[in-house]
C-alpha cells in the first residue's frame, strides 16, 4: 500500500492508494502546531495505523506546508513547531522505512501534472490559490527540482511597484519574514484586505464576492485590483517557466468569475508577443495533495 500524508495548518490527514494510486480511504486529524514531538508522533501514528489496518508496511509521501529546503530542514508559518527541524530523518527513524517528503503545493502539482488535469501538458504549473500562494512546476510528469527547493513560490515575489503605486496599496509584512510578498494580496485572505484598504469595512472574501455579484461598486473595485494584481503574480511565473498550461487548486479557484478573468488580467503583465497559456481548474480538488505525496511515496524503495 502506498500512503500519502497531506499536511495542513490545521489538520493531517493520510489517505490509502493501492499499486494502481487508486484511492482506498482518507481519515484525518488535527495538526500540533505547537510541540514537534506531538506532530511526530501524530504523523507516526496515522502511518502505524494504517499498516495495523492493511496488514504491511506502506511505502510514504508527506506533503508539507511551506519549504523543504536540500537539506530537509523546514520552513513553515502553518506548522511553527516543525521550524529548523529535519522532519524527513526524524520520520524515518520512527517509521523505519525511506519516505518522501515534500512541499504540498509541489505535490499538487505533481498530482495534477500526472494524473489530472495537466495529464496532456508536457511543461505543467500547478498554483494553489488559498490561504496562501504557492505552486510548483512539472515536466513530462516529472517535478522540477530546484537547488534549494523552492521553485514555484510564486507568492512570495514582490508586489510589482506600479501596481502599489496605481492601487496606492499599503506594503504588507508576510510570515516568511520577506516585506510586500504578494502572496498577501493574492491569497484568500487577500480579496478582503483590498476591500477593507478601500472601503475600511471588514466583510470576508467570500462576502466580498457576494457583494460584487450583487452589484456592489467597491467590492467590483476590491475585486478589479485583485484580478490586476493575481495577473501580475501570474505573469512573473509565466516569465519564469513558461508552461504550456497553469492547473489552479485551492479556494479561490472556485469562484468563476476569477478563473474567466484571468487570462485577460495577465495579458497586461507580459511581453505582447507572448500568449497566455491555457488556464484549467484542478481535476483532483483538495484530494490533489495526498496523491502528489503518494505518487513521491511511490517512488521511495528501501
Amino acid at each position: 500500500m502506498i500512503y500519502g500524508v497531506d499536511v495542513g495548518g490545521s489538520k493531517i490527514e493520510i489517505a490509502v492508494f493501492d499499486e494502481k494510486l487508486q484511492r482506498i480511504e482518507s481519515w484525518r486529524v488535527a495538526t500540533p502546531k505547537h510541540s514537534y514531538e506531538a506532530f511526530l508522533t501524530q504523523i507516526v501514528t496515522l502511518v502505524q495505523q494504517a499498516d495495523a489496518k492493511y496488514g504491511c508496511k506502506g511505502q510514504v509521501g508527506i506533503g508539507m506546508p511551506g519549504i523543504v529546503n536540500a537539506q530537509q530542514r523546514v520552513l513553515s508559518a502553518n506548522v511553527p513547531c516543525a521550524n529548523g527541524k529535519e522532519v524527513k530523518a526524524d520520520l524515518v527513524a520512527q517509521l523505519e522505512r525511506p519516505i518522501a517528503v515534500e512541499n504540498d503545493c509541489r505535490c499538487f502539482a505533481l498530482s495534477e501534472a500526472s494524473l489530472g488535469a495537466g495529464k496532456q501538458y508536457q511543461k505543467v504549473f500547478g498554483a494553489i490559490i488559498g490561504t496562501g500562494a504557492g505552486g510548483g512546476f512539472c515536466i513530462d510528469g516529472a517535478l522540477y527540482k530546484s537547488a534549494q527547493g523552492i521553485a514555484g513560490e510564486y507568492g512570495h515575489h514582490p508586489l510589482s511597484a506600479v501596481l502599489q503605486q496605481k492601487y496606492n496599496l499599503p506594503i504588507l509584512a508576510c510570515g516568511c519574514g520577506l516585506q510586500g510578498c504578494l502572496e498577501r494580496y493574492v491569497a484568500g485572505p487577500g480579496l478582503a484586505g483590498l476591500y477593507q484598504h478601500f472601503t475600511t469595512r471588514t466583510l470576508t472574501s467570500e462576502q466580498v464576492i457576494t457583494a460584487m455579484r450583487a452589484g456592489e461598486s467597491e467590492a467590483r473595485h476590491a475585486f478589479t485590483c485583485y484580478m490586476d494584481l493575481l495577473g501580475s503574480a501570474f505573469a512573473n511565473l509565466i516569465k519564469a517557466y513558461d508552461p504550456e498550461v497553469i492547473v489552479l487548486g485551492g479556494g479561490m479557484s472556485l469562484i468563476d468569475e476569477l478563473v474567466e478573468a484571468l487570462p485577460k488580467a495577465i495579458e497586461p503583465h507580459v511581453f505582447s508577443a507572448v500568449s497566455v497559456p491555457d488556464i484549467v481548474r484542478a481535476k483532483h480538488g483538495d484530494a490533489s495533495g495526498a496523491l502528489g505525496a503518494a505518487l513521491l511515496g511511490s517512488k521511495v524503495h528501501a
